[in-house]
Parts: C-alpha cells; structure tokens; sequence
C-alpha cells in the first residue's frame, strides 16, 4: 500500500508517437463534435468562435491529461491554475453546454489512451444529438402563440371584428392582458392563441391587420418574432 502512493507522485514516461496519436484523435473527434453543433444549432447567437473552440478544445484536454499522468502533484498544481482564471463569459444556451462537456468528455478519452473510447463515444452521442434534433425531440407544438395588437373601439358596444377572425383561424384562445397605453379608445391587447390544423400564422397576421380597427399586429412564438 505505502509502494502504490509512492508510486502516485512518480512521472510516466510518455512517448512522442502516444502523444501525437491522442492529439490526432482529440482533433478529429472535435472536429466531429463541431460539425454536429453547427448541423443541430438552432438559436439565434450562433458564434464561430465557439465553433473553433470545440475543435481544440479536446486537443488542450488530451495534453492536460498526457501532462498530469499519474503524478498527483501535477493535478493539484493544475487545480491550483485553473482557480487563478476568471472565466467571465456567460454560457446563456443549454445546448452549448452539453457541447462543452462533449468535447471534454472526448479530449478525456483520447488523454488517457482510449482512443476507441473516444470515437465511439463521438459517433454515438453525435448521432443521438442529431436524431434528437431532426425528429423535433421536446419540441413544443408551433400552433401555440402570443398575439399582440391594439384595437380601436371608438365607443362601439358591437362585438369586435377581429373576434371573427380568431374563431375562424384559431382552436383556442385566451386573453392574457388587456392594457391602455394611452389616452382614448385604443385597447393594447395580449392574446395566447393555438392554430387549428392547417392554420398559418403569416396568413393570419396578415388579416388581422386588414381588419378594421385593428393596427400593430405582432405573432411571437419561441421568442421569435412572425
């Protein structure tokens, strides 16, 4: 036992083709991982810098791995590095994350000589991520909307027109808000509606704004305006 922890501050030798071997492999499985992230990215902040930074970053894992061996001071030196860091960028998307900790995960196998590890592990969770995405895994239904435009009663007691197009295009809906943003007849109004089958959203933007007394429509759906 007193053998095995001396042995734990003991350097490994390691050969230039093993640590060319990894490099290699950490390079073509991030390169792997980048392309998957940008086929399945589906937000609105795309950045090629973090593209890169998944092509490489498995390379600087694997030769943190390679350097710390088996040599318990290293780690903790290393540890000890790390904290020194302020690392201040704000990870705002979820699906980065989990990309983040694939290409990590990748650099780790190809670090300690498990290179097998390492392409298995990338062509496996590379196709799940994408399956996931093409068949809309999770993915909440699109008929489901917010709806915001004002209307002008002009003291009319009438049922409002627009009302009729909701009906015809909508299965459902229900009234969020109801604000006045200034001062006269004009209604600033906030709806959740859900398309019927075969409904378009563009379509019925574009009546509702044809509509009389109907002006500032706007459709949002997954943060996106239609």
């Amino acid at each position: 036992m007193l053998q095995e922890l001396r042995d734990i501050g003991l350097l490994r030798p390691i050969d230039a083709g093993e640590v060319l071997s990894s490099l290699i492999v950490a390079l073509l499985c991030g390169i792997i991982v980048a392309w998957i992230y940008r086929r399945t990215y589906r937000g609105t902040s795309y950045a090629p810098s973090f593209v890169r930074s998944m092509v490489v970053l498995p390379m600087i894992t694997a030769l943190v791995i390679l350097v710390i061996g088996n040599n318990l001071a290293r780690a903790f030196g290393l540890v000890g590095a790390m904290s020194i860091i302020r690392f201040r960028t704000a990870v705002k998307d979820i699906h980065d994350i989990v990309f983040i900790f694939f290409s990590l995960a990748v650099g780790l196998a190809a670090g300690v000589g498990m290179h097998a590890g390492a392409w298995i592990g990338t062509v496996v969770i590379g196709l799940t991520v994408m399956a996931t995405t093409g068949f809309g895994f999770g993915r909440i239904s699109q008929t489901a909307m917010l709806l915001e435009f004002e209307y002008e009663m002009n003291g009319s007691t009438d049922p409002p027109p627009y009302q009729a197009v909701l009906d015809r295009m909508c299965r459902f809906t229900s009234i969020l808000s109801v604000r006045q943003p200034q001062e006269g007849d004009t209604l600033s109004l906030t709806f959740h509606v859900r398309l019927k089958r075969g409904a378009d959203a563009t379509q019925l933007v574009r009546e509702l704004r044809d509509t009389e007394r109907v002006s500032r429509v706007n459709m949002y759906y997954d943060d996106e305006e239609l």
